[in-house]
């Protein structure tokens, strides 16, 4: 039967079958895709020596990360380097078949033509996946070969089929089965190039954003398990360590916790309020420049202020070191120019003003990238209204006044709001560099306290429980600053 192709403009509809198809189809291929990123389901892991928090991805492009407890096998020739280049192949494989797809996923969103060739994509996809699963399974007998060479090999090697191993490869065969059967239902009439509404093709291009959201922002929710065990690292969570709330009550019963917990809270709130309390400065800096004639000078500026932002923490603190140290230039100044004996002040050191410097440091590193959205909304007020302002005899101060500064407030309320919505969330990487013996009662904010107890002293539970409190405290506080903004101003945020 010949196909006849519609002409440019004509669109044809899957039916009722092949819409609910197309949408299950996605389901699947969207849960195939999250599954790359749980170590728990890992296909890689072949042996119960590899890494346990190891992910796919991690198996597929780091060999030291699957062999670092493999150095005794691997020196006894008990098992080959190959061995595990197959895994990383299978493991790669596997990857780029479950790309290949989201790919036909991401296309069943256009026309017809592009929907019958998008459900091909996942059909090849899931072949090359489980190609890479046997490619991983291949490398499992190769362990098993080698770990029944002697007992000593059997425990340094441990071999095992991991759950990844049959859940991927059941989801391959789910995704072949629905995309092949989409495939079929899809009207056999073509349209004559392939197109993509424009509402998906915007879709498509936030989902990068969306995807390393989820992967930064939601996939670290996942180790929310570890407050309910009694985990150390390098352990497995298992029935054994499982120890409920025991870690949420010892946050507020053990009195040194708690008293360390209350100074951490103080700190990082004063902080937080100093930023808040000073959030007018980016907007007034930018009202500034804003009124400098000469382009070439207000380029300059903006370039000047904007550039600390993408200066590290620690070359900040290699700046604050050569001026404030003992040997820096304020004391180097004193004792060689003004002949002031015994100059050696460690201004770094003191714990004096430590909040105060904070926040100067902050504002110095900040103040040019936070003023660049008033910057952009006062490019944005209508210049009608200035050229009325003037005619009816306003001055350059009445101008800023009137129209320029009630401009910028709405983006000034939501950038406000927002910051009070974050007030338990004011970095670390500043306070880390800048911490020592000295200062560490009055520098140390909330953020930096649970790297300290987390990774410093190994309390991953206990860290862990203070960050889901300082989590949803977090959400508290936006949806609150959300019904502020929304009974105020009569808008929402959210």
């Amino acid at each position: 039967m010949q196909k006849t192709a519609l002409p440019q403009g004509v669109a044809i509809q899957p039916g009722t079958p092949g819409k609910w198809l197309l949408r299950v189809t996605r389901v699947i291929i969207t849960i195939f895709g999250l599954m790359v990123f749980f170590p728990d389901l890992n296909p890689g892991r072949v042996s119960e020596m590899i890494n346990i928090n190891a992910s796919l991805f991690t198996t597929a492009t780091s060999y030291a990360t699957i062999t670092n407890t493999m150095a005794y096998p691997l020196r006894r020739g008990m098992v080959e380097p190959w061995n595990f280049y197959v895994l990383m192949a299978g493991a790669a494989a596997v990857l780029l078949g479950v790309v290949i797809c989201a790919v036909g996923a991401c296309m069943s969103l256009g026309n017809n033509r592009m929907k019958r060739v998008a459900m091909l994509l996942p059909v090849g996809g899931s072949l090359v996946v489980l190609g890479g699963l046997g490619a991983i399974y291949y490398s499992y007998t190769l362990l098993s070969v080698a770990a029944e060479g002697s007992k000593q090999a059997m425990t340094r090697l441990l071999p095992m089929i991991p759950m990844g191993l049959n859940v991927f490869g059941i989801g391959a065969l789910l995704v072949f089965v629905l995309a092949l059967v989409t495939w079929f239902f899809l009207p056999r009439q073509r349209e004559e190039k392939m197109e993509m509404e424009e509402k998906f093709r915007l879709l498509l291009m936030f989902l990068p954003v969306l995807l390393l959201t989820f992967i930064f922002c939601y996939l670290p929710i996942y180790g929310w398990r570890f407050a309910f065990f009694d985990y150390k690292i390098g352990d497995t969570l298992t029935a054994e360590n499982f120890v409920g709330l025991k870690w949420f009550t010892y946050l507020f019963e053990n009195e040194a916790t708690r008293l360390d917990l209350l100074r951490v809270l103080r700190n990082t709130l004063i902080m937080s309020g100093l930023g808040i309390a000073t959030s007018w400065l980016p907007i007034a800096f930018a009202v500034l420049l804003a009124e400098v004639r000469s382009s070439k000078f207000q380029r300059l500026v903006q370039t000047l202020t904007t550039i600390p932002n993408f200066i590290s923490w620690v070359l900040v603190y290699a700046i604050a070191f050569a001026i404030f140290s003992t040997d820096g230039f304020i004391n180097s100044f004193l004792r060689n120019v003004m002949g002031v004996a015994g100059a050696n002040t460690d201004y770094l050191a003191s714990s004096d003003w430590t909040w105060l410097k904070m926040l100067l440091w902050g504002t110095w590193k900040g103040l040019g990238w936070s003023a660049i959205v008033y910057i952009a909304g006062i490019a944005g007020i209508d210049q009608q209204l200035y050229e009325a302002a003037r005619v009816d005899g306003a001055n350059r101060w009445h101008c800023i006044r009137h129209i320029t500064i009630p401009g910028l407030i709405p983006t000034y309320m939501v950038m406000l709001l927002m910051s009070i919505a974050g007030m338990l969330s004011n970095g670390m990487e500043q306070y880390l560099v800048f911490e020592n013996a000295i200062n560490k009662d009055v520098i140390e904010v909330l953020d930096l306290y649970v790297y300290n107890i987390g990774i410093k002293a190994g309390l991953i539970p206990l860290s862990t429980v203070v960050g889901i409190f300082k989590s949803l405290i977090g959400v508290t506080l936006l949806f609150g600053a959300n019904g502020i903004s929304k009974a105020v101003r009569g808008e929402s945020i959210i």
